[in-house]
C-alpha cells in the first residue's frame, strides 16, 4: 500500500509545471494584453477626447478624474447630450440624415456585393470557365487584382459617368460603387469557402432530384453562411468607413459620417470634441455588430482550414 502511494504521488502528471512553462505563458499572455492595449487605446482616445476642453487635448491628458474634468461639450455641439436631448436641434437632424445615410448605404452595398459576390465564388469553384488564355485561377486573381488600383485613378472616370447617370449625390450612386469595390474580396474569400465543401454533398442532392440552384440554397448556403457573415461584415466596415468616393460623389443629400467628420477641420483649426463625438457615435455600431456577430466571423475564418 505505502508503495502504490509512493508511485501516486511521483506521477509526472501531479508535479508542478516546470518554470520554462510558465515563462511561456506570461510571454504569450503578456503580448497578448499588450496589443489588446494598443488596439483598443485609439477607441478609448476618441471616446476621452469627447468629453475634454482644448486644453486637455493640447496637453495630452488622458485619465478622466484624474487629468481633467470630464464634460458633454463635444456631445452638446452635435445636439445629444442630456441637457439638450429633448430640444430641437438642426445639428441632431443633421448627424442622424448622415448616419442613415452611411448605415443604408454600408448595409444595401454590403448585402449586394455578398449575393453576387458568393454566387461568382460558387461558379469559379464548381465549374470550369475559359476566357482566352484565362482560366479560374487566372479569373479569381483578376479579380482580387482590381484591389491593387488605388481610389484616385478612378476618381475622374466616375465623375464623369455618374454626372451622365444623374448619381451624384445619390445612395443609390454610393451603394453601386461600394458593392463594385468590395466585390473582389467576397469573391475570394468565399471561393474558399465552397472549395473546403465537398462536392459530394451536392452530387447527392442532384441525384435525389434538386436543381444546381436547389443544391446551392439548401445544401451549400447553410453550410458557407458563417463565411458569408464574415465576407458581410469585412464588407461593412470597408463601406462604412469610407471616405473619398463620398466625399467626391455626394454634396448634401446621400454625404456620409465619415465626410461629416473630416467637415470638423476648418481655418479656426480642428474641433476636437466635436469630432471625436462623431467618431464615438460612427464606431459605435461596428463594435455592437463585431460582439453579436464574433462567433460567425470565429466560423468564417476558421471554414477551410480543416477539410
Amino acid at each position: 500500500m505505502a508503495d502504490s502511494t509512493q508511485i501516486f504521488h511521483d506521477h509526472p502528471d501531479d508535479r508542478p509545471p516546470p518554470v520554462k512553462w510558465w515563462a511561456s505563458r506570461i510571454a504569450i499572455y503578456g503580448i497578448l494584453i499588450f496589443w489588446t492595449v494598443v488596439c483598443l487605446f485609439p477607441i478609448y482616445w476618441t471616446i476621452t477626447t469627447s468629453f475634454k476642453m482644448a486644453p486637455n487635448v493640447m496637453q495630452g491628458h488622458m485619465i478622466p478624474f484624474v487629468d481633467f474634468q470630464p464634460n458633454w461639450r463635444g456631445w452638446e455641439s452635435l445636439g445629444l447630450s442630456p441637457r439638450l436631448i429633448g430640444q430641437e436641434s438642426t445639428v441632431r437632424e443633421e448627424f442622424l440624415l448622415r448616419f442613415m445615410n452611411s448605415a443604408i448605404t454600408a448595409l444595401s452595398a454590403s448585402a449586394l456585393a455578398v449575393a453576387l459576390g458568393s454566387m461568382a465564388a460558387y461558379g469559379l469553384s464548381r465549374f470550369r470557365y475559359r476566357f482566352g488564355f484565362m482560366r479560374n485561377p487566372d479569373i479569381s486573381f483578376f479579380f482580387l487584382s482590381q484591389l491593387i488600383l488605388p481610389p484616385v485613378v478612378l476618381a475622374l472616370p466616375f465623375l464623369v459617368l455618374y454626372r451622365e447617370l444623374a448619381l451624384l449625390d445619390t445612395r443609390i450612386g454610393l451603394i453601386l460603387l461600394y458593392a463594385l469595390t468590395v466585390l473582389p474580396i467576397v469573391i475570394w474569400i468565399m471561393r474558399d469557402q465552397f472549395l473546403s465543401i465537398p462536392v459530394e454533398l451536392e452530387e447527392a442532392a442532384l441525384v435525389d432530384g434538386l436543381s444546381i440552384w436547389g443544391a446551392f440554397l439548401t445544401i451549400v448556403l447553410p453550410i458557407a453562411l458563417p463565411g458569408m457573415v464574415a465576407a458581410f461584415i469585412l464588407c461593412l466596415v470597408l463601406t462604412w468607413n469610407e471616405y473619398f468616393f463620398a466625399a467626391l460623389l455626394t454634396a448634401s443629400d446621400a454625404k456620409t459620417l465619415p465626410v461629416m467628420v473630416a467637415s470638423q477641420t476648418g481655418s479656426q483649426g480642428i474641433n476636437w470634441w466635436s469630432m471625436a463625438a462623431l467618431s464615438a457615435a460612427a464606431i459605435l455600431p461596428l463594435i455592437v455588430v463585431g460582439v453579436l456577430l464574433e462567433r460567425y466571423i470565429i466560423k468564417g475564418m476558421a471554414a477551410g482550414a480543416v477539410k
